[in-house]
C-alpha cells in the first residue's frame, strides 16, 4: 500500500462465518459461527502490520452472531459505531468482519444511513477460522488494501479477491469460496498481490497519444504487428518468419500469468534485439498479468492479445 494518507482504520467485528469455530479442520459447514474476536482475526492475518506500512489499527466488537440471525437493532448499533468512528478526523475507513448470509442486506442499509466519502468495507469467509485452509485472513487482507486505497469510497463488500458495490453486491453460491456476485453490473474491482485494481481506470478512456496521427496516415503505412500464441510444442520458427517477413511488433499471448514456452523466448530475445517491439499478455479469458515480473515487456494492463496490438501499433506510429 503506497502513498496512503490514511492514519486510522477501524475493525468492526460482528461474527459470522469467517469467525466461526469447528470440531475439525475438515468441517467447512459444521460448524458455529461468531465464536472469536475481532481481534484474535487480525492476529491471525499474516504480514498485516507490514501491508499496513505505519496505518493504526483498532479493532471493536459491535455484535457476535450468526448472520442469519441479523437484526434491526444490530444494524442500528453497527450504523451508530460506523457514524461515531467516521467522524474522527484521524480515522481514514472502516472495515466490518461479517456473515455471508446477511452480508449484502447489511452493505445497503449501511450504503443507505451513513452519509460519507470515507470507506466502509464489509469482508466476510465462506469457511470457519479452523478450516485447514480458512479464506478468512486473506479477505480481511485485501479489505485492508481496498479501505486504503484513496480511489474506495462508500460502502463495498470485499470476498475472494473481488470488490463489489453494495448496490449490486449478491450471495449467488451456497458454499463456494466466490460465493458472491455483482451481477449485470459487473465488479467495481479486484485485488492483486495486495494491489487494488478498480474497473474502468480513467487512464484507460483517454485517447492514444497517436491517434491523430494514424487518422491522417495512410493504412497501407501503418506498422505490421502480429499476435503470437504460446502453447505445448510451440515452434521458434513462426518468430523467425514474421520477423524475415518485416514485422515491426509482436504481442505474445502467455499462458497462464504470462509464462511463455522456452521454444519461443530465445527467437523473442533475437527479434527484440533486430528492433521488434515485444509485448507480453496473457490468454486467459479473465484478470491480468500480476507479481513477478515477466520475462517480457507486459502490455497495457488488463488488454487482451488483440487490444493490445492495437495499442502496440499505434505506439510504433511516434
Amino acid at each position: 500500500m503506497e502513498a496512503k494518507k490514511i492514519q486510522k482504520v477501524v475493525v468492526l467485528g460482528t461474527g459470522g462465518t469467517i469467525a466461526g469455530t469447528a470440531a475439525s479442520a475438515s468441517d467447512h459447514t459444521g460448524y458455529t459461527a461468531g465464536q472469536l474476536g475481532v481481534q484474535h482475526l487480525l492476529d491471525a492475518v499474516p504480514g498485516l502490520n507490514d501491508a499496513l506500512q505505519g496505518v493504526a489499527l483498532v479493532g471493536e466488537q459491535v455484535a457476535q452472531l450468526d448472520s442469519k440471525d441479523m437484526d434491526h437493532a444490530t444494524w442500528q448499533a453497527l450504523a451508530q459505531r460506523c457514524t461515531h468512528w467516521l467522524t474522527q478526523p484521524d480515522v481514514g475507513g472502516i472495515v466490518i468482519t461479517h456473515g455471508t448470509d446477511t452480508l449484502e442486506e447489511t452493505a445497503w442499509f449501511l450504503q443507505q444511513v451513513l452519509h460519507t466519502t470515507k470507506p466502509v468495507v464489509m469482508t466476510c469467509a465462506m469457511r470457519p477460522a479452523t478450516a485447514l485452509t480458512p479464506d478468512g485472513p486473506q479477505n480481511l487482507l485485501d479489505a485492508m488494501a481496498v479501505v486504503c486505497d484513496p480511489m474506495a469510497s462508500g460502502v463495498l463488500a470485499v470476498c475472494a479477491g473481488r470488490i463489489h458495490s453494495a448496490r449490486d453486491v449478491q450471495k449467488v453460491h451456497p458454499y463456494r469460496l466466490d460465493a458472491f456476485s455483482s451481477g449485470d453490473a459487473g465488479l467495481r474491482g479486484w485485488v492483486e498481490q495486495g494491489r487494488v485494481r478498480w474497473s474502468n481506470p480513467d487512464n484507460m478512456t483517454e485517447p492514444h497519444p497517436q491517434a491523430s496521427q494514424a487518422l491522417g496516415l495512410s493504412t497501407a503505412d501503418w506498422p505490421w504487428v502480429a499476435v503470437l500464441l504460446s502453447h505445448a510444442g510451440s515452434d521458434a520458427r513462426q518468430v523467425q518468419a514474421l520477423v524475415a517477413g518485416g514485422v515491426k511488433g509482436l504481442v505474445v499471448a502467455g499462458t497462464g500469468n504470462g509464462t511463455v514456452h522456452q521454444n519461443l523466448l530465445t527467437a523473442l530475445a533475437q527479434a527484440q534485439a533486430q528492433g521488434v517491439a515485444v509485448r507480453l499478455t496473457t490468454r486467459c479469458a479473465e484478470g491480468q498479468l500480476v507479481g513477478q515480473a515477466a520475462a517480457l515487456p507486459t502490455a497495457p494492463a488488463g488488454l487482451n492479445a488483440h487490444k493490445a496490438r492495437v495499442s502496440l501499433m499505434l505506439d510504433l506510429m511516434g
